[in-house]
Formats: C-alpha cells, structure tokens, sequence
C-alpha cells in the first residue's frame, strides 16, 4: 500500500491493516487498474457480501467494452449487489473530476497509479493507493486490509550492496561554450524562494479540478499556482523571483499548466537538483527556463536545515521559503 498522498511512501498490507485506518471512500475506477481482470478480482473478493456501512465503494470500467465483458461475465453485477457505485468509463475521482471526491478529514484507498495531494479532491484528505483486490477488501472491512491469502505467506528477501558501488552518481559534464541568441539575458536576478520538497508533482504546482477547464485566464493560472503544495506560495512569490526545488521536480502527469501557471505568476527562473523529462520538455516548449543546480539545492537544504525542521517539512505540511 502506498501512501498516503504519495507513491514513495510504502508499507505491506500486513502491517498497515494492524492501524485499523478507517476509510471513508474506495475507488476502483481508472484506466490503469480498472481493466476486466481488476473487476473481476474485485468481484471474487465481495462476492454474496456487502461493503461496510460508512464507506462509499466507486467502481468505472477503464472503457466500455471492459464494462461490457464485466457484465457478461457476472462481475459487475456483482460488484453493484455489494453496494458499489457505478460511474461511466473516463476521466473522474482519479483527477479530481466529477462524483465521489474525497472531502476534508476523508481517507480513500484507490487502484489507481497517483495519489498526490489533493488530486483526488481536498488536500485535507488522505489518499493510499492499492490492488484492486486490497481496495475491495478494505471497502469490505471498513478499513485497510487485504484478504487472508497475504496472512499465510512471509516474504522475506536478502540482498547485499557492494561498498565500492556508487548509487545515482551522475557523471560530470563538460562544460560547453554557449552563444546567446539576440535578445536572450545575459544574466537573471531576483529574490529566492526555496521549496524543500522532493518530488514535487504536478497536481501539487497545479490542481487537476482545474487542468481540464478552458476558460481559466494566465491572470488565474498564476493565483492557484502551487496550491496543493503551500497555498501560501502564492502570498509569498512576487513577479521575477526565483523558485528553488529539490529532485525530481514536476514529476506525475505531464499538463503543461505545471509550467505556464508559473510562467504566468511571474518567476523568472526555476532551479532545481533535477527536473521530470516531461516537466523541463514542457518548459522548454513554452520559452521557460529551468536549470538542474543539485549542488546548489544540496546546499541550501543544509544551510536553511534550522528553518526546515521548524516548519516539520513532511508529506502533510510542505511549505516555502524565502532565501
């Protein structure tokens, strides 16, 4: 199980069902793990049950020849007599669209691949990811569990690491002589504001609810810049400043308002230890300039290291600094 509001935070279902942690909302509804063996497993874990009272169990096919396949194989409806609710094939919960988001204090447990904060809905909820047959279990139970299978088996696994290895060492690069186009600044200034944060995803610089509308203006992009990450970002950046992350900047989906609504609030440089592909290709392809600095990052996490604990950086309350 992964989570919560996070892929690289993991533990074993074994371990995580002894909390009892309460859930409010389950989902088995994306195209990623909502294919007809997904429902199917699903099926053969609620199969003459029903789900517990409190929780709300939302299932969507990843198309509509799964559902039609599903149905044909007995599988939905078996999931709808256990008190499942149906949602059509397509976008929905999973980027924060439609029925059954989750609201503040809500926990869900989802099949799908992404559970960032505030993606599936409020960034007061809490979101672990799961098989589909964990969710099933876990909306059968009322909390998360798994099934009995994963109580009879004990995995255990035993690796060496050799001392001489270097692990994610990237090589040095030479330095190259670069020619200024015409009208590119020789230099950029501006005050820093350093985001302490690896992994800093997408739905975290720009919400789903909003990727998906047209008619938001580069004037709002900028005001709901970085509001699943700190909503007092926004307070705190002004028009040329300079946004420092940590590693693996901009991972998650590749929406191109992660870069423009940025671009918009006025930043004039983003730096960080390292950039996702997608996120510095999207930059590039919108005249954006983002520069890999991981020296620079190293250092300023040790330096503002007293302002960091103090604020208690983790995965529930993320914020910025002014440097």
């Amino acid at each position: 199980v992964s989570g919560p509001n996070g892929v690289k935070v993991m533990r074993k279902v074994t371990d995580i069902e002894k909390d009892k942690k309460k859930v409010n909302k389950a989902y088995i509804v994306s195209c990623v793990n909502s294919r007809v063996q997904d429902l199917a497993a699903a099926a053969d874990v609620l199969k003459g049950k029903k789900i517990a009272e409190h929780v709300k169990l939302y299932i969507a096919p990843a198309s509509s020849e799964v559902e039609e396949e599903s149905t044909q194989r007995g599988d939905w409806q078996t999931l709808l007599e256990s008190g499942a609710l149906p949602l059509p094939a397509g976008c929905g919960p999973c980027i924060g669209l439609g029925t059954g988001l989750l609201e503040d204090g809500e926990v869900g447990i989802s099949a799908t691949n992404r559970n960032f904060k505030g993606r599936m809905g409020s960034s007061k909820a809490e979101c672990y990811l799961a098989s589909p047959v964990v969710v099933a279990a876990s909306a059968l139970n009322g909390y998360i569990s798994g099934i009995d299978l994963y109580h009879h088996h004990n995995y255990n696994v035993n690796a060496t690491l050799n001392q001489n290895n270097n692990i994610n060492e990237l090589p040095q690069k030479q330095k190259q002589q670069v020619q200024l186009i015409d009208g590119f600044p020789k230099s950029i200034e501006g005050e820093g504001v350093f985001c302490p944060q690896d992994n800093i995803n997408t739905d975290g610089i720009y919400a789903g609810k909003y990727t998906y509308r047209e008619d938001v203006t580069p004037d709002e992009q900028a005001s709901v810049v970085m509001e699943n990450y700190d909503p007092e970002f926004r307070s705190i950046v002004k028009k040329g400043d300079i946004v420092i992350g940590k590693f693996n900047f901009g991972t998650g989906s590749s929406r191109e308002q992660a870069v423009t609504a940025l671009k918009h609030k006025g930043v004039s440089l983003l730096i960080a230890g390292s950039f996702s592909e997608t996120y510095m290709r999207n930059a590039f392809n919108n005249g954006y300039i983002c520069l890999e600095i991981p020296q620079l990052v190293k250092d300023l996490t040790i330096d503002l290291s007293d302002q960091i604990s103090k604020k208690k950086v983790n995965y529930k309350d993320w914020t910025s600094i002014l440097c």
